[in-house]
C-alpha cells in the first residue's frame, strides 16, 4: 500500500439519468457512480467531493472533483480506466495528482453556470435535454437592465433553494450575460431558431439560485414581473417575491477557476 495521494479530477457529463450530483438513498447519482467504479480500479471505497452539487438533470462541461488513494496507479492511469469503465455519458478530461490541502469547494474563486433557453414554438428533438422550451416572446432588453442589479455581492436569500444548508447566503456575481443566438452548431450542423444564452459566473452559488434567476428573468422578458422589480425582489430576500424556478435541463456547469 502506498501513501494516500488526493487525485484531481475534471469532468463532463450529461445529467439527464441522474438524481443530481450528491449521494442519496434511492436512485442513481453522479456521486455514487464514479465511486464504484473507482472501487473496481483501486479496490478501495474512496469518497468523492465535488465543486458543484449539481441538481437532478443539471449538465457539466467542466466539474472539478477529488477523491484519496493509496494506490500505485498514477493520475494519466486513474483517468484512462475510469473512462473504460463510466458509463458513456460521464467521462474524465483531466487526473491530475494535488496536494492534500486542496478543497474543490473552498480553493474556487469562480465558477460559472450558463443556461439555454429556446425561445420558440418547436425546438429541435435535439435540444429536448438541454434547453427550455418557452413559447412565449420574451423581451431581452428588460432581461439584460434586471439582471445588472444582481451584478456585485449581495444577499440572494430571494434566489436560494429550499432545503439549503449554506452558513451565509451572501455571494458576489462577477458577470451576468444575456445574449440571442440565431443559432447553435450542433454535430457540424447548424440548428437553427431562437436562442437566448444566460452566463453567470459567481464567486460561489447557492441552492438553486442559478435556476430561480433565470425563471426570473424569463417572467420579466414576458411582462409578467415589472423589469424595475429586480430591486425590490433582491433586497426582500424572500424566495416567494422572486420568479419560478426553471427547469434543470437547459443549465450547464461550465467551469470552476482556482
Amino acid at each position: 500500500m502506498y501513501n494516500m495521494r488526493k487525485i484531481r479530477l475534471v469532468l463532463e457529463y450529461d445529467g439527464t439519468a441522474y438524481h443530481g450530483w450528491q449521494l442519496q438513498a434511492k436512485g442513481d447519482t453522479l456521486q455514487g457512480v464514479i465511486e464504484n467504479r473507482i472501487v473496481k480500479i483501486t479496490g478501495e471505497h474512496s469518497r468523492i467531493v465535488g465543486s458543484s452539487r449539481t441538481d437532478a438533470g443539471v449538465h457539466a462541461l467542466g466539474q472539478t472533483a477529488i477523491f484519496k488513494t493509496g494506490s500505485g496507479l498514477d493520475a494519466t492511469t486513474i483517468k484512462k480506466a475510469l473512462n473504460a469503465v463510466l458509463p458513456v455519458d460521464i467521462r474524465v478530461l483531466d487526473a491530475s495528482e494535488v496536494e492534500d490541502s486542496f478543497h474543490p469547494r473552498k480553493d474556487a474563486v469562480e465558477k460559472s453556470y450558463f443556461y439555454i433557453i429556446a425561445n420558440q414554438r418547436k425546438s429541435s428533438v435535439f435540444f429536448s435535454r438541454y434547453s427550455w422550451l418557452l413559447v412565449q416572446q420574451l423581451d431581452i432588453r428588460s432581461m439584460k437592465e434586471a439582471a445588472e442589479v444582481l451584478i456585485g455581492s449581495h444577499d440572494f436569500s430571494s434566489f436560494m433553494g429550499a432545503g439549503s444548508d449554506t452558513q451565509s447566503p451572501v455571494r458576489e456575481i462577477l458577470s451576468l450575460s444575456i445574449e440571442r443566438l440565431e443559432s447553435i452548431n450542433f454535430m457540424t450542423v447548424a440548428l437553427n431558431g431562437n436562442f437566448i444564452k444566460i452566463r453567470i459566473a459567481a464567486n460561489g452559488f447557492l441552492r438553486h439560485m442559478v435556476r430561480n434567476i433565470v425563471g426570473t428573468l424569463a417572467e420579466i422578458g414576458w411582462g409578467r414581473i415589472p423589469t424595475d422589480a429586480m430591486k425590490e425582489i433582491l433586497s426582500s430576500c424572500a424566495r416567494k417575491r422572486a420568479g419560478r424556478t426553471a427547469p434543470p435541463n437547459g443549465l450547464f456547469l461550465e467551469r470552476i477557476v482556482y
